[in-house]
């Protein structure tokens, strides 16, 4: 009553005990219940007035004495807690409850209480223990995670990593409690978080220990169906690393009476139900075993199968165990064979000779198989099984002994030999399991039995709770420390806090004069007796000890008041239980034994029995460990140690192991006795509680001040009570100056230095204030409201009765307007009918009027119409004839005027060219000419000019002159076409005119008669009026039945219809996605496999490294762990590139492929093509300089007349490629012109279009006529100088001829002179003429175009005479059917001249081709000349001024061989990205690369193409592995080979990646060499690559994820903070350092940003983006799995707006298209469901369908976490989680319940073509690259 007694000095039980307080009240079934107070209680009362949950009203009697009042129970808002000590009311009922609620309503079978993990087996398997669980539990802190099972031994692999402590994890609990389990799960958590340094896999091999153990030493009970039956320690031991490199077990106390007797619905051990199991297979025959049932020692029980467990199967694996730990097949055949003897033995019957001897009858099968298995002899055997000797001083004897003793010897001797078994096994598991490697430290896993009680209590009970004494001594003085160091730590004021110390009862066990010290004494003496030992206990504490009693009805058993609980022990059996004993003489036998194996395990008995060992008693502790014992001759005296001391002995080292360690305690519940599922039994559960010191720890802390809060966290959640006047700056302040306003007693709490300590009671003291503040806050908000609500409800019936009066008043007023109305209408009636009488009599006179009107109109009419009609067609004569005698006038002149032209030019024609002989005969004009010929040739390029000009003026005068006629034409026929209309109307209107007298006069005729005729129709018609109706109404019924049959077979074939729609799209989907879906993981599985394959390779360079040097790596903590645990160094790589270049093996390791062996083959096939193609190019080498040597004689004599001949040739080139530029030009305006003026009438003859290309071809064939006779006028100066250089070479004195020259003969220099006239004159001549026939031809193919034009109108006038006649649909069609004839006949005409001129094009440019190949060759040839000793190089040379282009460049980057380890150098091992990226062009290095690669395939070096591919592959390789976890490299290198296998593609010839390529940039292809196969061996490096960007992301997100999504409140004041118990959790408040939402974003715009300026394509971005989100959306959604303190609605409300911040984000990105968005549905989905109503089958329908993303064990996972934060919300119950499951049964999917957050979706690299031409990119000096050459 502790917590109680402390509640009630807080405040006056008044405050609390008040009407509807809760509290619980004793229950005989239920152990407590929970009742309400229904009246107050006040001081003095001696009961109270209570009403149980039922409703039933009961009266709580309080005791007059103590005044105690029962237990007040803690809010609703603390249920659930997942730490005992968080609860506000430390009581033994509200622990039950906590622990129920959990269990049963939240199925969470694990809960903290302070430092102890309760443990409560569900009796059902759970999906979480599984590596995801493991992952996430790993590296979290104990407080940030709910409890479990991973979170204790994280703590302490944690705390051994980082405080260099040895650990020890205690599980401890009763049989069937689960104790196994949980260390089976402890060690499989080590085991995978840890990992090996050795090849062995220790870790496997500790887990392989289980099975074997479990085999041989668990067993069926009536309480657990896999119950261990000994205690065991393993010590799991570690490296400097923290990785697993060992472990050792040691045992306690086997139960080995099991192995000779079970009770009912037990089983003996596992391993003998095994092998009767596998009796039948060949390799155990020689067994000789049969079914269970048949042996005594296995059919006791009478249950020899467990349900759901096939012991064959479990056999294979024990034997696979044995296999992986080391034992051969021989040894475990030896180990079959002695547990089948075992059996054996056990049905040796025995049989009374006399009643003092026994006898076994002869040939006994049984006893026969024995000793066959065992080795040793019938006789023997027999001989001592009912025999025994006696020794005295002198003498020894061989006595008989009767049938019970005989049995009971011969199961002692099964007993013995199964411990021998059990001993060695442990032994040789523990050689196993040790290694040579030195152990740093341990982590030490205790599995022990709880404490017991039973009816009937004996000597194994009496260990195991002496055992648990020692336990709890040590847990009790663990927590004292812990809570001490607390108070110390916070600076609180220390106070001795008074709790139960159990010292007193392990004096009365092992002090001296103790209970063992009597029991071995009693042992010693000759005739010593159960009951003797029982008298000297009672003589020797009955009135000394307090906790030793006596029982009043028995003098053979005594009581001792445990910790727990008081026990009764019977005393019968402790002796011989104690001693042990053995027939020696049975021994003797058999380690006479012929069978290897059984010899062995005596002798090892024998040789290494350890001082503190288990002896032939024990489950034989074995420790490989221990230190050599003095006096090992005194062997027979160690021997003889008792049971009782050999187990004190290894208790006393146990607990110094764990005194020695940091001790983590499990303790584990058993929930009912019949291994139900989630069924509590409350009165087993507290009996537990109260053993396993659960309850101890709740009143220690009860004592203090269990209650803790830090200050921002007590600020955050108490808001609400303080004013704003009391809100201070300093959060401490404000928070001491609260508490003193609320709670007067300052006793009852305590200001420490960053946290808040509070008695027992008083948070649920501050939560009663808290919402006793919100409930009125909730009724004034009700009040408001409600207030709202009537006001509004009193305005509608206002607003209603107003409008009933308006509708009344209405009514009437609508009423006399009726009466108004109709009488007005009776009024205008009248009016009206009198007004028709008067208009018809009218309307006959006036129609009579206009009969006559109308037929005088129509005859005048008709006379100016004739007379129009001759006026117009005399004008129309008039005006053709006019004009032709105009046309023929203008042709008359025309032809004279021409004529007169003609004449006139000839005459001066002949004139001049009569002045030019004059003037060509005359020796000055020669001189002239010659002087001034560039003049002429200017003057005759002006006349071109001009000629030109006139032509173009003419044809502008045609183009006119035929605009002009179609616009007349068209004028024309428009007039034509009105005249026609007008005709066609009046023709038209005379017909009908006649028509309609005509028929005016008929139906003047027709009146009369019809008027007869009417009346005789009309009565005709009354009749069939009548038929037809009748026939309507009958035809119309049938109408409607069969337009509803038609309506519904409509509706029948639509829906069908629409159903076979819907399905075939359905399927369609289905497959579509099952298609994607197989691809996905395809691509998925692939990339996998190529990640294998990278840490293969990175495996094997590890061992590389390690054998090539000696120096091992730093030791570390291999895990990455934010708390401290990880030791690792981080580990350098400190690379020296220089020794690359020391030789050329390293440069050829650099460069190495991937496979070996096929390197090995293609080196060996490309040396041996080397060696050829070396041989063929020396033999071409000679044959090719004696050819050179040959011709080099004749080269000498024609080198001097080649000279002019290469400046010809040269000069031709130039020209040429001038030419050739033009056409370029040219041709790219054609093509401009031609696709940016596209359109119907592009191509038309007139069109701009047309017009361009007319002078471009015009102008192109003018410039080429000039360009060629400029070539004839050179070619004729280049011969003078040819001639005269002839000249000079005939002359003996060279210099003479310059002095010479100007004194030429007259008569040489006229004959020369007049030859060049003559020439010039001749070209002049030509080019006249030429010019001519061009004009001639021009004039020709204009006449032939108007001719053209002429016929074209023509046709159209004769088609718009036909349209005329054609109605309008007819004539639109027509029209159109025309123009797109006329337009496809002209786009055939472009295409063709298209197609000739691109094939003009095609073979000009390959004339010029293999023209530069030429000039190429001659450039060489004449550099040669020039240097040759032949050449005169003084000689003035007279060349022409031509002008030199710039260099154009191809794209490539030339290297030399030896420089390409510089080049990887300097380019990918030694550059920073972070200059790259910010400085230069993205992608930079990848366009250098690929380049190089240009050249080397430009060269044809097939070498050079292999060795720069693969040193670039291995060199990138290598920068990621010493730089991998820097992004920024990451992502930068990833953003080039991308860029690379894009520039790989682009440029490969393929038609597929050619289309988006510049001309330009199609020249550039690689010409020689497919790449083919080296672009997928890039492709997997850039999926490496991706994989480790995504590696490095992840780690750099996952510290902040959990707190910036969930544990950060970005909207601050929505969730509250909960109390926490003693493991506190991470806060909630952001305080300096933390990380929150804003982090994340900032991350996620660093790694977009950086992957921006490194060049990333935009789609791999968005799947990088994609991938990120994934990682964000699972990590935080497998948090909030595995922590119920955030699954609440206001967390709910948080997540929704993080991961709307988070979607915001993608849209400033622009990135919503890239899926990231769907990767958050199911976090999105888990908020969704922390919000909805969760009470009805519509909400359990909503959320089925709302709940998609999620599987149905994570949506019943949140359901169960679900947390009210403030007592207004309401839990979720368990019918609706039941309803849920019902709900999604059917559901196909995975259990696993997280997420798997190491699942990196398939990565595609979409090809994106680079539009920067490769000739612009220039090198910067500052990659140091100055070595290539740009070409």
């Amino acid at each position: 009553m502790l917590a109680q007694i402390g509640g009630l000095t807080a405040m006056a039980a008044s405050e609390l005990y008040t009407k509807r307080a809760r509290v619980w009240v004793p229950d005989a079934e239920e152990v407590w219940k929970s009742a309400e107070l229904t009246e107050d209680y006040r001081d003095g009362n001696t009961s109270l007035q209570l009403m149980l949950e039922d409703g039933t009203n009961i009266e709580h009697k309080l005791d007059p004495k103590t005044k105690n009042l029962p237990y007040l129970r803690n809010p609703d808002i603390l249920v659930g807690e997942n730490d005992l000590t968080a609860l506000s009311y430390l009581h033994e009922p509200a622990v039950l409850h906590n622990l129920k609620v959990r269990f049963m309503d939240s199925k969470l079978i694990y809960t903290y209480c302070g430092i102890i993990l309760v443990a409560i087996n569900p009796y059902e398997t759970l999906q979480i223990y599984g590596s995801d669980i493991i992952n996430a539990y790993s590296g979290q802190n104990t407080g940030d995670m709910d409890p479990h099972i991973f979170a204790v031994a994280e703590e302490a692999y944690k705390q051994m990593a980082r405080d260099e402590r040895n650990q020890s994890i205690i599980v401890s609990g009763e049989s069937g409690a689960g104790k196994t389990v949980s260390a089976k799960y402890a060690m499989r958590y080590f085991a995978t978080v840890s990992g090996t340094t050795s090849e062995a896999n220790v870790e496997q091999k500790v887990l392989a220990s289980n099975p074997i153990m479990e085999a041989i030493g668990n067993a069926k009970t009536t309480r657990n169906d896999n119950s261990s039956r000994f205690g065991k320690y393993i010590e799991i031991g570690f490296d400097t690393r923290f990785r697993i490199i060992g472990a050792n077990m040691r045992t306690y106390l086997l139960e080995k009476s099991r192995v000779v007797f079970q009770a009912d619905e037990e089983r003996n051990y596992h391993v003998f139900y095994q092998l009767c199991a596998s009796s039948h297979l060949p390799e155990y025959e020689k067994l000789k075993l049969s079914n269970a049932m048949e042996f005594q020692y296995t059919k006791q029980g009478r249950s020899p199968v467990i349900e759901g467990v096939d012991d064959t199967k479990e056999l294979c694996s024990t034997r696979n165990a044995f296999t992986l730990l080391g034992i051969n097949e021989s040894y475990q055949m030896g180990l079959f064979q002695v547990l089948a003897a075992i059996l054996h033995l056990g049905n040796v019957e025995i049989k009374d000779r006399d009643s003092d001897s026994s006898i076994i009858p002869p040939n006994n099968r049984h006893l026969t198989a024995f000793c066959e298995l065992v080795g040793v002899t019938y006789e023997d055997m027999s001989q001592w099984l009912c025999h025994r000797k006696l020794k005295t001083a002198t003498e020894t004897y061989v006595k008989t002994v009767p049938r019970l003793m005989a049995t009971n010897a011969r199961d002692a001797l099964a007993k013995h030999i199964y411990a021998k078994l059990f001993n060695w096994i442990v032994e040789h598991v523990n050689k196993a399991l040790i290694t040579n490697i030195k152990q740093h430290s341990f982590i030490g896993v205790l599995d022990i039995y709880g404490f017991e009680t039973f009816e009937i209590n004996s000597f194994e009970q009496f260990c195991i709770n002496y055992a648990n004494e020692k336990l709890q001594q040590q847990f009790n003085m663990h927590v004292f420390k812990l809570e001490q160091e607390e108070y110390m730590r916070e600076q609180i004021p220390w106070t001795l806090i008074d709790f139960y110390d159990n010292q007193p009862c392990i004096n009365l066990i092992e002090a001296k004069m103790g209970i063992l010290d009597l029991l071995d004494e009693e042992c010693k003496m000759p005739k010593g007796t159960d009951d003797s030992w029982a008298q000297k206990l009672y003589n020797t504490h009955l009135k000394t000890c307090s906790l030793f009693e006596k029982p009043r009805m028995s003098n053979r058993a005594f009581i001792i008041e445990h910790f727990a609980d008081k026990v009764e022990y019977q005393c019968d059996a402790f002796l011989e239980k104690n001693k042990d004993t053995v027939n020696q003489d049975q021994v003797n036998v058999l380690k006479a034994s012929k069978f290897p194996l059984l010899v062995e395990l005596f002798q090892d008995g024998e040789k290494a029995i350890s001082p503190t060992g288990q002896g032939p008693g024990t489950g034989g502790r074995t420790r490989l460990s221990v230190k050599p014992v003095k006096g090992r001759e005194s062997s027979s005296k160690e021997n003889k140690k008792t049971v009782g001391c050999q187990f004190r002995n290894s208790l006393a080292m146990l607990m110094e192991t764990l005194n020695a360690t940091t001790p983590h305690y499990v303790r584990c519940i058993k929930p009912n006795d019949f291994k139900l599922a989630f069924t509590f039994d409350p009165k087993r559960a507290v009996q537990q509680l109260r053993a396993c010191g659960v309850l101890e720890t709740i009143r220690i802390s009860a004592a203090g001040f269990p209650s803790r809060w830090t200050y921002q966290e007590f600020f955050s959640r108490y808001r609400v009570l303080m004013k704003q006047k009391d809100v201070l700056p300093d959060k401490r302040l404000t928070c001491r100056n609260v508490l003193e306003k609320l709670v007067e007693d300052q006793d009852k709490y305590q200001f420490g230095k960053t946290k808040i300590f509070f008695r027992a009671g008083q948070v649920a003291y501050l939560e009663k204030l808290r919402a006793d503040k919100l409930r009125v806050a909730c009724i004034r908000i009700q009040k408001t409201i409600r207030c709202w609500l009537e006001r509004k409800r009193y305005l509608r019936k206002r607003s209603a009765a107003i409008t009933v009066q308006r509708f009344t008043r209405g009514y009437q007023a609508r009423r006399l307007v009726k009466f108004m109305r109709r009488t007005q209408a009776a009024t205008t009636i009248q009016k009206y009918h009198r007004m028709v009488v008067e208009r018809t009599r009218y309307r006959q006179k006036q129609a009579a009027a206009l009969v006559v009107q109308t037929l005088l109109r129509a005859y005048m009419a008709r006379q100016m119409y004739q007379s129009l009609l001759r006026e117009q067609k005399v004008v129309i004569i008039q005006k053709r004839v006019r004009g032709w005698l105009a046309r023929c006038w203008y042709k008359r002149c025309l032809e004279s005027i021409v004529y007169l032209q003609c004449c006139f030019r000839r005459m001066k024609a002949r004139r001049q060219l009569k002045k030019l002989k004059i003037e060509a005969r005359s020796v000055e004009h020669f001189k002239k000419l010659n002087k001034g010929m560039e003049n002429k040739i200017m003057q005759l390029q002006r006349k071109i000019d001009e000629q030109k000009e006139n032509h173009k003026v003419v044809k502008d005068r045609l183009v006119s002159m035929e605009t002009s006629y179609t616009a007349e034409s068209e004028k024309l026929r428009a007039e034509v076409s009105r005249l026609r209309g007008v005709e066609e109307d009046a023709k038209s209107k005379g017909i009908r005119l006649s028509s309609l007298q005509e028929e005016l006069e008929k139906l003047k005729k027709e009146l009369t008669t019809t008027r007869k005729e009417k009346k005789t129709i009309e009565d005709w018609a009354k009749t069939y009026r009548g038929e037809m109706e009748k026939m309507v109404s009958e035809l119309k019924k049938q109408n409607g039945t069969l337009t509803k049959d038609n309506n519904d077979l409509n509706r029948m074939i639509q829906e069908q219809s629409q159903q076979m729609t819907d399905k075939m799209a359905h399927a369609i989907v289905q497959e579509t996605q099952q298609l994607e879906t197989d691809l996905n993981e395809e691509r998925s599985r692939y990339q996998n496999l190529l990640r294998e394959h990278l840490l293969m390779e990175e495996k094997y360079d590890d061992l590389k490294e390690a054998m090539a040097s000696s120096n091992a790596s730093k030791p570390g903590h291999r895990r990455k762990d934010s708390t401290h645990s990880s030791n690792e160094s981080e580990y350098t790589y400190n690379s020296e590139y220089a020794e690359l270049e020391e030789g050329s093996r390293a440069a050829e390791d650099v460069t190495r492929g991937i496979d070996t062996s096929l390197t090995l083959k293609l080196q060996k096939r490309l040396t041996e093509l080397e060696q050829e193609k070396q041989s063929l190019r020396n033999e071409l080498e000679n044959k090719e300089d004696q050819f050179q040597r040959a011709r080099a004689r004749d080269d000498v004599e024609f080198k001097k007349a080649r000279g002019a001949e290469l400046e010809y040739e040269s000069l031709k080139r130039q020209e040429l490629d001038s030419e050739n530029k033009k056409l370029k030009h040219d041709l790219v305006e054609i093509r401009q012109s031609l696709l940016g003026k596209a359109g119907p009438g592009a191509g038309a003859p007139g069109s701009p279009a047309y017009k361009v290309v007319l002078e471009q071809l015009n102008s192109s064939c003018e410039e080429l006529e000039v360009r060629k006779e400029e070539v004839l006028i050179l070619r004729s100066q280049l011969v003078s100088q040819k001639e005269a250089m002839h000249h000079k070479e005939t002359m003996t004195e060279p210099s003479v001829y310059a002095e010479d020259v100007s004194k030429l003969k007259d008569s040489d220099e006229i004959k020369q002179a007049y030859v060049g006239l003559k020439d010039t004159n001749r070209l002049l001549e030509h080019q006249l003429q030429t010019q001519r026939r061009g004009y001639d031809n021009e004039v020709e193919s204009l006449r032939g175009e108007l001719q053209n034009v002429k016929e074209e109108n023509n046709r159209q006038q004769q088609l718009l005479a036909q349209n005329l006649q054609l109605p309008p649909e007819a004539r639109i069609e027509a029209s159109l059917q025309h123009e797109i004839t006329r337009l496809t006949n002209e786009n055939l005409d472009l295409m063709e001249q298209l197609e000739k001129q691109d094939r003009t094009i095609r073979k000009l440019k390959k004339q010029l081709k293999v023209y530069s190949k030429r000039i190429g060759e001659m450039g060489a040839g004449q550099t040669e000349g020039q240097t040759s000793p032949g050449q005169v190089v003084d000689e003035p040379i007279h060349p022409v001024n031509i002008p030199r282009r710039e260099k154009d460049f191809q794209g490539m980057l030339e290297y030399n061989k030896e420089d390409e380890l510089k080049l990887v150098k300097n380019l990918i091992l030694e550059l920073k990205p972070r200059g790259v990226a910010v400085n230069l062009i993205p992608g930079l290095p990848a366009y250098i690369l690929f380049m190089c690669l240009r050249h080397a395939d430009y060269v044809n070096d097939d070498q050079k193409v292999r060795t720069l591919l693969t040193s670039t592959i291995n060199s990138i390789k290598k920068i990621l592995k010493k730089r991998g976890d820097d992004f920024e490299t990451v992502s930068f290198w990833l953003s080039n080979t991308c860029r690379f296998l894009h520039c790989l593609k682009q440029y490969s010839g393929d038609e597929a990646f050619m289309k988006h390529n510049t001309t330009r940039q199609n020249e550039h292809c690689l010409s020689n060499f497919d790449l083919a196969e080296y672009r997928q061996v890039i492709s997997d490096l850039a999926i490496q690559i991706y994989q480790q960007l995504i590696k490095c992301m992840e780690n750099i997100l996952q510290p902040s994820i959990v707190s910036g999504m969930l544990e950060h409140e970005t909207i601050q004041g929505v969730s509250g903070v909960k109390p926490t118990g003693l493991r506190k959790r991470t806060s909630s408040i952001a305080d300096e350092g933390t990380y929150t939402l804003d982090s994340i974003l900032r991350q996620l715009s660093a790694f977009h940003s950086t992957m921006c300026q490194h060049g990333t394509d935009p789609e791999l971005m968005k799947q990088v983006v994609k991938q990120q989100f994934y990682i964000i959306g699972a990590v935080t959604l497998n948090n909030l799995l595995l922590r119920k303190d955030m699954c609440s609605w206001s967390k709910g409300m948080q997540i929704r707006y993080n991961v709307s911040q988070l979607e915001e984000w993608l849209r400033d990105k622009g990135l919503m298209v890239c899926g990231a968005k769907e990767t958050l549905e199911p976090l999105i989905q888990a908020a969704q469901l922390l919000q909805v109503k969760k009470k009805t089958d519509e909400d359990a329908e909503a959320i089925c369908s709302m709940c998609l993303a999620l599987t149905t064990a994570q949506i019943v996972k949140v359901l169960n976490l679900y947390t009210p934060v403030n007592e207004f919300e309401e839990r979720v119950s368990v019918s609706f989680i039941r309803t849920i499951q019902t709900r999604l049964r059917d559901r196909c999917e995975s259990p696993q319940l997280l997420m798997d957050t190491k699942m990196i979706y398939p990565v595609t690299f979409p090809f994106s073509p680079s539009s920067l031409a490769l000739e612009t990119i220039q090198v910067p000096g500052s990659l140091n690259l100055a070595f290539l050459t740009r070409v």
